[in-house]
């Protein structure tokens, strides 16, 4: 779902990945060339190599990566050793890959630990059977023990796109082993690539490969070869599969069609593949990690690969709520990267990156701390430290870490569009967010009042943008003059990605306020209407039509951009104002159609989970809208029966009978037999579980946004 794409639309910009929940490294197929990002596009038709990746996005690259291809040819490079395949023979499942590789009569399986991988390679009968390495010629390197039965390899690929947004020390570098169950007849490298030969195979004869990976030592990698045990392929398969049920089977659905039921598991699964954990166990049992930013060997746990631009709206408020355990070590990570680097991560990949804007740091941090049960309050103190240093600085030589423009913004209450920081109104829209995260992590913490104000203060700082004269935000100069030439189609410019139609609506913590600036309940569902019923129209960029431009033109959403992360939201305002049903109607139409279980399968970029990760929260039937808030917009369910089983062992059940595509309109919601007034939910009411019953119709139910029922 979401592996065929192109430079000019994404589907979803995804490759199926073979792993552990959260695992150090990832597998897939290679069809594309070394170095390129689209490196598995469904329609070729070629494998070129077995990749370990550790690419988040396609546009952001890939880091310490390689490849293996068995073969029966005498070939050796990239173009030589790709051989043709059918989606017929090739099966993913999240535990297991098996390709047919149909120019060598080979069969290749593999399944996957945190950080090692088994493969099983079938051969047909052949007096060459070979086997290729290749750890690519960027910083790549391989050696031989033949006495082992090893290949020993150094990854320390970084593609140019990804060089370009800040640079990997030299010494975090993917140092590799394989391990095989047979001796080599021949074995010989050139460059980066080795290649080794068996003796004569007969028809279904097997070869076994242990492989393991560490970013720290070869002796690290020999010791992370221990998860594999004993190699048995059927066990790790089995082990793998359990592995995967039970992070998945925390959310089990119950009804819908099988359409339904595909979507929403995969969408489940991307959420539990990145971020990626870095980190390894020691001789003593302990998490070290080589801090990928220092290059120093460090203790504890880390993490890398996700963009908190992306991932703070719906993935890492998922994780606090149902998966409150392993963002507690994901929390963890960023301290680790706190202390060890001064500075929190805005985007990793796999160390602090110069990509995106905003300082979503202080969402993802707030609704960790703020969440029961996740951190220490030593921890959390600590993090508050982080995120203050983060709101009043700007990360030498990386304008998205830290805030680029933060003079500007804390004196002037805005960042002005005349002072050579690029996207201004996007940034102001997000500090000013951040900010209300820190004021509610701050008071929380019980920091004095004086401090804490100054950020309350500043969480305001969104109606500094909002020009009552259009009802949209619009970039302002130093002279406190809106732009006098604002065009609301026009991306680019004071906006990243997206328009004013889509960044007005990023005042997450404050949907009241916008309400009242544009003019009460109703003004505010007006405007929210106008977004379906506008034309795609797109202007900016120099006019350049973006990827990102021309996936909301096809979608036939109007304004909507739900393939890009901005506006996701969106859909739940209506539950401020006296058209909440428009919420349940709108997120069901958005599940229905852009949301599909084919290879186009997304609408845009999935980006880390984010994207998989809105349609996990509405087929739940509610959206964290304002994450640190512990609240949740209400929706109406996709499925009759979802139970949520919490760490604790403690289940929420969601319970929506009948509903239907018709019968998409919530009547009557109730908690544990208690009628729900309003359309919010509380996150630590709904932790103690119990039954949330959705009463369905199949026409709206008139409820006002303070809860009361209308005919």
């Amino acid at each position: 779902m979401g592996s065929d794409n192109t430079s000019e639309v994404s589907a979803g910009n995804t490759y199926p990945a073979v792993c552990r929940p959260n695992g150090m490294h990832l597998w897939s197929l290679q069809t594309g060339k070394n170095g390129e990002g689209k490196f598995y596009l469904y329609r070729d038709t070629k494998i070129r190599g077995i990749r370990q990746t550790h690419q988040p996005s396609p546009w952001i690259n890939d880091y310490n990566t390689w490849s293996f291809m068995p073969v029966t040819r005498n070939v050796l490079g990239q173009d030589g050793r790709a051989s043709w395949f059918s989606h017929k023979e090739e099966t993913f499942e999240p535990h297991r890959m098996k390709a047919y590789l149909a120019d060598d009569g080979v069969m290749v399986e593999l399944t996957a630990t945190e950080r090692a991988a088994l493969a099983r390679v079938t051969y047909p009968e052949t007096e060459a059977p070979y086997f290729i390495v290749d750890a690519y010629d960027n910083r790549g390197k391989v050696r031989l023990d033949k006495s082992m039965r090893r290949i020993w390899g150094e990854s320390g690929f970084v593609s140019k796109r990804r060089m370009a947004l800040g640079v990997v020390p030299e010494s975090f570098v993917n140092r590799f082993v394989l391990e095989f169950d047979r001796d080599f007849t021949e074995a010989g490298a050139s460059g980066s690539v080795v290649r080794v030969k068996f003796a004569p195979m007969k028809r279904g004869e097997t070869v076994s490969v242990k492989i393991a990976s560490s970013f720290i030592s070869d002796e690290q990698a020999l010791r992370n070869l221990d998860e594999l045990g004993d190699g048995d392929f059927d066990r790790l398969l089995k082990e793998g599969r359990k592995a995967w049920n039970e992070r998945l089977g925390r959310i089990r659905v119950e009804g819908g069609n099988i359409d339904d039921l595909r979507k929403f598991y995969t969408c489940l699964y991307r959420t539990q593949i990145f971020p990626l954990a870095l980190h390894e166990h020691g001789a003593d049992g302990r998490a070290i990690h080589r801090n990928p930013d220092t290059g120093r060997v460090e203790e504890g746990f880390y993490y890398g690969g996700t963009g908190f631009w992306d991932t703070f709206r719906a993935l890492f408020p998922l994780l606090n709520f149902v998966y409150p355990d392993i963002n507690a070590k994901m929390t963890e990570g960023l301290r680790n990267c706190w202390r060890e680097c001064g500075w929190l991560p805005e985007w990793s990949s796999p160390g602090i990156i110069k990509c995106m804007i905003g300082n979503n740091s202080a969402s993802v941090v707030a609704d960790a701390c703020l969440t029961p049960g996740v951190v220490s309050r030593a921890t959390a103190e600590e993090l508050y430290q982080a995120l203050l240093h983060g709101a009043n600085a700007v990360k030498d030589g990386n304008s998205s870490c830290g805030r680029l423009g933060w003079e500007e913004y804390n004196r002037l209450g805005y960042v002005p569009r005349d002072a050579d920081i690029t996207y201004s109104a996007a940034r102001t829209l997000e500090y000013a967010y951040d900010d209300w995260c820190i004021w509610r992590l701050g008071v929380t913490l019980g920091r004095p009042k004086d401090e804490t104000d100054v950020y309350l203060k500043r969480s305001g700082n969104w109606r500094n943008l909002f020009n009552r004269d259009v009802g949209l935000a619009c970039g302002r100069t130093k002279d406190g003059t809106f732009d006098s030439a604002f065009d609301p189609f026009c991306w680019g410019g004071d906006f990243i990605e997206g328009c004013s139609w889509h960044y007005t609506w990023s005042v997450f913590h404050d949907i009241a306020g916008l309400a009242e600036a544009m003019g009460g309940k109703t003004a505010l569902a007006r405007t929210l209407d106008k977004i379906f019923e506008l034309p795609p129209v797109v202007r900016g960029y120099g006019g350049k039509i973006i990827h990102e431009m021309r996936e909301m033109m096809v979608m036939g959403f109007g304004q909507y951009a739900h393939g890009n992360q901005p506006i996701q939201h969106m859909i739940y305002l209506y539950d401020w104002t006296d058209e909440p049903w428009k919420t349940q109607y709108r997120a069901r139409e958005a599940m229905n159609r852009l949301y599909k279980p084919t290879p186009d399968g997304y609408c845009g970029d999935e980006d880390n989970g984010q994207t998989s990760a809105w349609f996990v929260w509405s087929a739940l039937g509610m959206y964290p809208v304002c994450p640190a808030s512990g609240e949740y917009a209400l929706g109406a369910p996709l499925f009759e029966r979802t139970t949520v089983t919490f760490p604790d062992g403690r289940r929420l059940v969601v319970s929506a009978p009948g509903v239907t595509d018709r019968k998409r309109y919530a009547k009557r919601v109730s908690h544990n037999g208690m009628e729900h007034v309003g359309n919010f939910l509380k996150r630590d009411s709904l932790r103690d579980g119990g039954e949330l019953a959705f009463e369905m119709l199949d026409s709206p139910a008139l409820r006002t946004s303070g809860g009361e029922w209308e005919k």
